[in-house]
């Protein structure tokens, strides 16, 4: 077994939250099982991951090299990754639902999100796109995140801080409504991209207008044709936008054994649409494309439509995200204690709760089973 080694620098581009080199204790690891289960544990000095049919010491993985394979009591085999950023926001702890990696990855890719930009997010939820947005704008970029409810905002700071070490100074939340705040937090013309994950988007499409710069762009992210119907025309009719582009992303795997190639038989399928326009010159009349008459106005049914009752959403109890806060704060704490530099141990940090570890993400989407067993 290879020995901790000092002064090992952060991967190029990553930020804080991705080490070379052998595994040091605080830092998060994933362990995909024998029957290809994922489970993610917090390396601590003498703790151990126990499972229904065996053991494998945190010592055994610390000083180990990143994708190692290693041998628990009972024989079983286990496959150590530190974990990607599509593993961490598939298994990290949630008040609201999240943007899942398929679409956070066009978002970044139509919305052309790049190094050095300013982006303002509207929606942080549980803070999945918030990650990826960081990541793409770099050290010199900046991303301004508004979210109207305080405990949604508390458990997205407590995430990207696990996941990155210390919440990044090029990042800040102001909760309140967008509308009403992005006007006195940034000058008219002075943003690059909006991303806007919320129920009724078309209400702040005239703040974002002011916001954005000539030629700007921003993106929509939401979850029924009733919505999608409504904020493409609420930007046709502003007059400040080019014409929005609508589409959704659908994933499918395939079987590739021997000369057995298929579809697999489950596929990631409809998440939510996303529409983009980039901003239009003050005082420019776009020219209107021709196109079959089609229905503009809304009823109070229409409404109703994709309201989240309506769309069978359960709301989140105070106690599911006092729950999830406290989980983000922890995890948050145990990785500002992980030297970025050195193999010291954090004395503090300790081994997932739940048998020491956190059901993660399958390859196909979906989380393993709520116990965590792994067989």
């Amino acid at each position: 077994m290879s020995e901790p080694t000092a002064d090992l620098p952060a991967a190029p581009g990553t930020g804080p939250g991705a080490f070379r080199g052998p595994f040091r204790p605080g830092e998060r690891v994933q362990l995909t099982g024998p029957k290809g289960r994922l489970n993610t544990i917090t390396l601590k000095p003498g703790a151990s991951f126990h499972t229904h049919r065996g053991v494998l010491a945190h010592d055994e993985l610390i000083g180990r090299d990143d994708g190692s394979v290693l041998t628990a009591s009972n024989g079983d085999e286990y496959l150590a990754l530190r974990p990607l950023l599509n593993d961490f926001v598939m298994s990290m702890p949630r008040g609201a639902a999240i943007v899942y990696p398929k679409d956070a990855a066009q978002i970044v890719a139509f919305a052309d999100i790049f190094p050095g930009a300013t982006v303002v997010e509207a929606g942080v939820g549980s803070g999945a796109l918030s990650l990826w947005l960081l990541r793409a704008i770099g050290n010199e970029g900046r991303l301004l995140s508004f979210e109207r409810r305080e405990d949604f905002a508390a458990v997205a700071e407590g995430n990207v801080t696990a996941f990155m070490g210390e919440a990044p100074d090029n990042w800040s939340i102001t909760v309140g409504d967008l509308a009403k705040a992005l006007p006195a937090t940034v000058s008219p013309g002075s943003v690059d991209r909006v991303v806007l994950d919320m129920l009724a988007p078309w209400e702040c499409l005239d703040a974002v207008s002011d916001a954005l710069a000539p030629g700007g762009l921003v993106i929509c992210y939401v979850a029924t044709v009733t919505q999608l119907s409504r904020v493409v025309e609420a930007m046709r009719a502003s007059g400040d936008y080019t014409h929005p582009e609508p589409f959704e992303t659908l994933i499918r795997g395939w079987h590739v054994e021997g000369l057995a190639v298929r579809p697999d038989h489950r596929m990631v399928g409809h998440t939510g649409f996303l529409v983009t326009a980039r901003r239009l010159a003050p005082g420019t009349v776009l020219p209107q494309l021709k196109r079959r008459a089609s229905k503009t106005e809304f009823s109070e049914e229409d409404v109703e439509l994709w309201t989240p009752g309506a769309l069978g959403e359960r709301d989140v109890s105070d106690k599911r995200l006092r729950k999830a806060a406290r989980e983000a704060q922890r995890l948050a704490e145990r990785r500002r204690h992980i030297p970025s530099g050195e193999g010291d141990s954090d004395p503090d940090a300790e081994a997932e709760s739940g048998g020491g570890h956190i059901p993660s993400a399958t390859a196909g989407g979906r989380a393993p089973d709520e116990t965590g067993t792994v067989e």
